[in-house]
């Protein structure tokens, strides 16, 4: 634990913007500046609501490269380094195995954190983390960027006022032809997971957040590696499977992650939810990401175009017709680190709302039925 009798105080840079005093551009770090980690401080760098004060990475490769990002930042190599720099708030972007210690420790320091997904592996780690910014009142922001794509607001907006009817049914996909390139992404151990926790995470929250995060009553699910199933996962089974996440067990010396997904919940409100995902799917094309809501009144669906991870459109159905509501281009990517330091920079504490993880995560458990 990491007293918080050590850490300087801030009162000279925070304020209550209800009391009327002055904004301030808060001091940040960035602990991990491999791709996402210099993506998110780029955009944060480029709104110029932060400061960014300091920048670590085992890397010093890395490190050099984000540097030219944040010439005046001071360049460390450990999490225990930054939180000696009188920082606001951390930006995080290790492998997952290490999300929920460091994001512990930073909050626990009094600092507050925007993290990349998973925040955590499992519920339980999950709900530490949110008990930790809660208990500390330290803003917590996780990088599910889904929700910041154009035409997405607007998709939550129609399904919350009604237009849509009854919300019954939604159909989530996320193919992905290439798998990923570091070692610990196939570790379950360090990953909590494979395809679903790398990529049908994005998919669970965007369809719980949209939706008002209603209680996901049952989860069922099948896993597959290389081919090769996994138990089924039915809820029955669920309670038996506590200590013995489903990650494929090829024999008893090697556990892999699974590179295929298929999953049902059912949500309280009677609403039907299934997800398919995959590393190194055979789809024709670099991805296939979809998110299709189907209600009494209309649908609506959030897609990828042209196989791109990165070009989205969201269209209105209305029995045969199609009606555009948003398409590319967009950059999107650091939407939501941008949103969380605009927060902070509003002297934003805890938020309640970032609970919605716990049942996101809760629901990743059901289908790894652990």
């Amino acid at each position: 634990m990491i007293s918080l009798e050590t850490i300087p105080s801030k009162a000279d840079r925070s304020f209550d913007s209800r009391a009327g005093r002055k904004k301030h551009r808060p001091r940040l770090g960035f602990l991990g500046v491999g791709w996402i980690g210099r993506n998110r401080m780029e955009a944060i760098a480029q709104s110029g609501l932060a400061e960014i004060s300091a920048i670590a990475d085992a890397s010093v490769e890395m490190t050099n490269q984000a540097a030219a990002v944040a010439p005046r930042a001071v360049l460390l190599g450990s999490l225990e380094e930054l939180l000696n720099q009188d920082l606001d708030g951390i930006v995080i972007a290790t492998p997952s195995a290490l999300h929920a210690e460091q994001s512990i420790a930073a909050l626990e320091a009094g600092v507050a954190v925007f993290c990349q997904k998973p925040v955590a592996r499992t519920a339980r780690e999950t709900r530490q983390v949110v008990e930790s910014a809660r208990y500390a009142n330290k803003l917590l922001g996780v990088d599910l960027s889904y929700r910041f794509v154009n035409g997405v607001p607007q998709l939550r907006d129609l399904i919350k006022n009604g237009a849509l009817g009854k919300i019954y049914s939604v159909d989530t996909v996320f193919h992905n032809a290439y798998g990923p390139d570091k070692p610990w992404f196939y570790d379950a151990r360090l990953s909590g997971g494979g395809c679903v926790i790398d990529l049908g995470i994005h998919l669970v929250d965007l369809v719980l957040w949209t939706l008002g995060f209603p209680k996901v009553e049952a989860v069922s699910s099948r896993l597959f590696a290389q081919g090769e199933r996994a138990a089924d996962v039915s809820p029955a089974e669920s309670s038996s499977l506590i200590s013995s996440p489903q990650i494929c067990q090829r024999d008893a010396g090697s556990t892999l992650v699974e590179d295929f997904a298929v999953a049902q919940m059912d949500l309280e409100d009677g609403t039907t939810v299934q997800l398919a995902c995959s590393w190194r799917a055979h789809a024709g094309c670099d991805a296939v990401i979809r998110a299709s809501f189907y209600g009494t009144k209309g649908g609506i669906e959030f897609r990828n175009v042209n196989g791109s991870f990165y070009d989205f459109a969201v269209e209105r159905f209305s029995g045969t017709k199609r009606e555009t509501i948003a398409a590319p281009p967009d950059v999107w990517g650091g939407r939501a680190a941008v949103d969380w330091a605009e927060r902070l920079a509003a002297g934003s504490g805890y938020d309640p709302s970032i609970e919605g993880l716990i049942e996101v995560a809760e629901t990743l458990d059901g289908i790894y039925g652990r």
